[in-house]
């Protein structure tokens, strides 16, 4: 039996950033069930990096890891892991009291906010529909990442490290012998002082495998279409769209348009797939806000987001073993976070420095600790 310091169950964005930011000093262990890494949701990821989210939480963690993505080690990535988007906020004339007290609010936390006319918001994004549009603004900071950078920067760093990658080695048995936890896997026997649960939807199950109690965190089901632009459109100048209420977004995404009704459907963990009539309402929005029909939907897709009651990220050690370290629950913006978050629960776990960015946004990791339930 192969035994380590750190055994790290889920290979997505949580769980490689991890590693990533374990470095050297501990051998780690990562078990990824499925044969490719970021399946789920890393992988059906909107992609997106923005500043400003109803979270002041959320916003932090945004804020702290924009100095990785602006200014990632030497050699993590060979193309900018950020690429400019901006965003468009908009708004019906059935909303556009709450719309105008919004865009106030907005102002006043930043500089970068321009209110748009209807004209200048169909001259910026020209699918609008001007009957539909009573309210815009452009945010400059709204950017798109590249997903498959950051997953294989986090990959080729943690390798380095000497952090053993396991896929297809899901963990089925697993049991605490008072020194180590003995985990039976897809590919034999393992043992590991400390378990890190970063498996994403399945948290909950997997603490109940290992005997800790469950978080409450639940996975929620997103839904995505991607549709052809209308001929004459530049996809690479069109800016992300977003409806007040988010009933609905949409944003270029490989020549073609992205849009998802913002759907957060409670479901079971799993290769969850798109329903129906959400494909439906997703193109019902996108029909009601713009000039186009919708005569084929090129692709469509189905992601999780999961979140604890609270819909705040869980990272620390559980509160009834503290051999077993959570690191799950970010929701729709795990990848957005991975650098702050990753950083931190590599400290948590060895004992080192809480990262700079938390002491200099004023966020206590606490704030995240398993023991606010």
């Amino acid at each position: 039996m192969q035994t380590y310091d750190i055994a790290i169950l889920g290979g997505g964005i949580a769980g490689l950033s991890l590693a990533y930011f374990l470095g050297a000093d501990r051998s780690v262990v990562l078990l990824e069930r499925e044969e490719s890494l970021g399946y789920h949701s890393t992988g059906r990821s909107a992609a997106e990096f923005v500043l400003r989210y109803n979270s002041p939480e959320v916003c932090k963690l945004a804020a702290i890891s924009r100095d990785f993505f602006d200014r990632p080690p030497q050699g993590f990535s060979d193309v900018p892991l950020l690429v400019p988007r901006g965003g468009v906020m908009i708004a019906n004339a059935e909303k556009a009291e709450r719309f105008e007290a919004h865009f106030v609010a907005e102002q006043a936390k930043t500089d970068g906010l321009r209110r748009l006319t209807v004209d200048e918001a169909i001259d910026m994004v020209p699918i609008l529909d001007p009957a539909y549009v009573a309210g815009a603004y452009h945010d400059p900071e709204f950017w798109d990442i590249e997903v498959e950078s950051l997953l294989q920067g986090y990959l080729k760093g943690a390798r380095r490290a000497g952090v053993d990658v396991r896929q297809k080695a899901g963990a089925i048995v697993a049991r605490d012998d008072g020194e180590r936890w003995r985990i039976d896997t897809e590919q034999g026997e393992i043992g590991a002082r400390t378990v890190v649960n970063a498996t994403g939807g399945w948290a909950d199950q997997t603490a109940r495998l290992f005997g800790v109690a469950p978080m409450g965190i639940v996975p929620h089901r997103r839904t995505a279409i991607l549709v052809d632009l209308p001929d004459g459109i530049d996809w690479r100048g069109l800016p992300e769209i977003n409806e007040l209420d988010e009933e609905f977004y949409c944003k270029p995404d490989a020549g073609r348009l992205l849009v998802s009704p913002a759907d957060e459907t409670p479901c079971e963990p799993g290769d969850v797939q798109p329903e129906e009539i959400d494909i439906a309402w997703a193109a019902h929005h996108l029909e009601t806000a713009t000039t186009m029909g919708v005569r084929r939907i090129a692709k469509s897709w189905a992601g999780m987001r999961s979140f604890a009651p609270d819909r705040l990220p869980v990272i620390g050690p559980a509160s009834d073993h503290p051999r077993f370290f959570w690191l799950a629950g970010q929701g729709g913006y795990g990848i957005l976070s991975s650098p702050a978050l990753g950083s931190l629960a590599a400290a948590l776990l060895t004992g080192g420095q809480v990262p700079e960015g938390f002491l200099r946004e004023g966020l206590s990791p606490s704030r995240f600790s398993p023991e606010r339930f």
